[in-house]
Formats: C-alpha cells, structure tokens, sequence
C-alpha cells in the first residue's frame, strides 16, 4: 500500500482517488452495523440479469449478500464535502505532506465513492477570502470539477466569519456532510462561540448526518521535534522556542484539548473520527464509510 506522500507524489488526484477507493474496499470485512458514512435509505437484492454496476459493493463487503440501490431519485443522496483550507493546514508532517495534502487525497477518494454511487457530490473550501464552492451534481463532469478545485486549493488566513457559510446551511433531504479539518478554531466550553463551533452546530440543525474528521500530523501529537525548535503559529505568525522540559506539559494540554474537542462535536449530535497524515487514506476511507451510529443530539 502507498504511503500518503507517495500517493501525494504521484500527483494525478484521478487515479489515487480511484487507487484509494479500492484500497478502502479491499479492507471491508462483513459486519451487520449500520451508522453514520455514505449509507442508503433503499435496497433491494441482486438478480440474475440486474446491471452489475448497480451493486454496492461495501454492502456486499458487510454482508452475506448481494444488494442493488434502488435506482429512484428519492434514494439518492447529496454529498457535500467542506474542508477547512485556513492556513493551519499547511502544517507538514515528518514526511514533507502537509494537512491540506492529505484532505485533497481523502475528499478526492470520497468525491470518487460518491459519484460512482450516483449521488450528487459537492465541495465547500473555507478560508479567509470565503467559501469556494463547487455546487452539488451528479452528471459526468462533476468529478474533473472538483479534482480541479481541489487541486487548485490553497490553504491561506483564518477560518472566515460566520456570515460566510450561510450558503451551506440550507435546509436539506437526505444527504452527508463530511467536514475536514485541524479544529483548531473550534471554541469548548468555557471559550466564547468561534465561526467553526457555529457552522457545525448549524449543519446539525439543517438536517441530513454530519461527519466531523479531525485532521492532525503526528509530529503535533508528540511534538516530535528536537531538544530545542521555534514553533509558528501558522494563521498569527506568533513564534515561541519549544524545549524538551516543556513536552509533558504540552501533551498534557493536548490531551485535554482533543478530549474536550471530542465531547463538544458528539454534544452537537455529530459523528467524530480522529486522522494522522501518517494513516493510510484507504483505512481513513473505510473508517469513514463503515462510521459508528451518530452521537445523541
């Protein structure tokens, strides 16, 4: 299996979204739990004669059986796929990949999943200049559409202003929101409510499942750096000098950042899962399409 930096490299977001994709369907071992993920509302079982193209293939991974979608518009779903392109993510891990770097490749693979399925896909970038956006579709040219938007991404400023995402936040049928991100600005309990913690309690209250995927590098986790570094506050430019008496005290505070992080998406209601860009995107994938039941709002 190619490593993410690997995947990165060989710089043609079609074929690894489509590499990963079979990766994540390699993987699928049967299982009867039914959650969060890119799920559907009708099947039906699979007859001699039926359009093998039909077949969803991550049924028939998790089953004993061979199911088909139903094929009426009313079952299909619309995929939106919002990532947080703040300058945060241009944090690189030991590898060289960058944040940004391994969303492109695990929103290319979802975008890939969710095409082939024929549900309506579509991307949300959110930075400081605005909401870049490719609407939701499921005609042909969709795909092209968003490997050229995420291609073309850059990560820059701050996440933006609440009144930015109101496009997103329309009422709305069945569908799956998957949010990618550092989390950064995410505001816990005792913080004043930051434009992040607004948008994900909305998109909850708009309807249709919400998954949250929390993206770090590991070098942030472990602060894996030498006896001594500079850090760089990547969105402030704010520097301070780290040492190696300081990292106990760190993974301290870390820690209870990522577990009041955790409680605060799941009190909204929300699916949470935690990624390094180390993982492998094709498990990321498989996580992300055999997700656990939703949190309780």
């Amino acid at each position: 299996m190619l490593s993410p930096a690997d995947l990165h490299a060989l710089n043609d977001l079609a074929l690894v979204a489509r590499l990963i994709a079979e990766g994540a369907q390699a993987g699928l071992h049967p299982s009867r739990r039914r959650g969060a993920g890119l799920e559907f509302s009708q099947y039906r079982p699979y007859q001699p004669g039926d359009d093998l193209r039909r077949l969803d293939w991550r049924l028939a991974a998790r089953s004993d059986r061979y199911y088909l979608r139903e094929s009426d518009v009313d079952t299909r779903l619309t995929v939106r796929l919002l990532l947080d392109a703040s300058a945060s993510m241009n944090h690189p891990d030991a590898a060289g990949l960058t944040k940004l770097q391994y969303a492109r490749l695990l929103l290319a693979s979802l975008a890939y999943v969710a095409h082939r399925q024929g549900d309506a896909v579509g991307f949300s970038a959110l930075h400081q200049a605005g909401l870049q956006s490719v609407p939701p579709s499921a005609d042909a040219s969709q795909l092209p559409r968003l490997y050229h938007a995420l291609r073309q991404l850059s990560a820059t400023g701050t996440f933006p202003a609440a009144g930015t995402v109101a496009p997103l936040l329309a009422r709305r049928g069945a569908s799956v929101t998957v949010v990618v991100g550092d989390l950064y600005d995410l505001s816990t309990a005792d913080q004043p409510v930051t434009p992040l913690t607004q948008l994900l309690r909305q998109l909850r209250a708009a309807g249709g499942e919400v998954l949250v995927l929390h993206l770090l590098a590991r070098n942030e986790y472990d602060l894996d750096y030498p006896t001594t570094a500079q850090l760089e506050d990547l969105e402030t430019g704010q520097r301070l000098q780290f040492d190696a008496t300081q990292r106990a005290a760190y993974q301290a505070q870390l820690q209870s950042w990522l577990r009041q992080t955790e409680q605060t998406v799941r009190g909204f209601g929300l699916y949470y899962h935690r990624l390094f860009t180390d993982e492998p995107p094709a498990q990321a994938l498989r996580t992300v399409l055999r997700g656990p039941a939703r949190a309780s709002a």
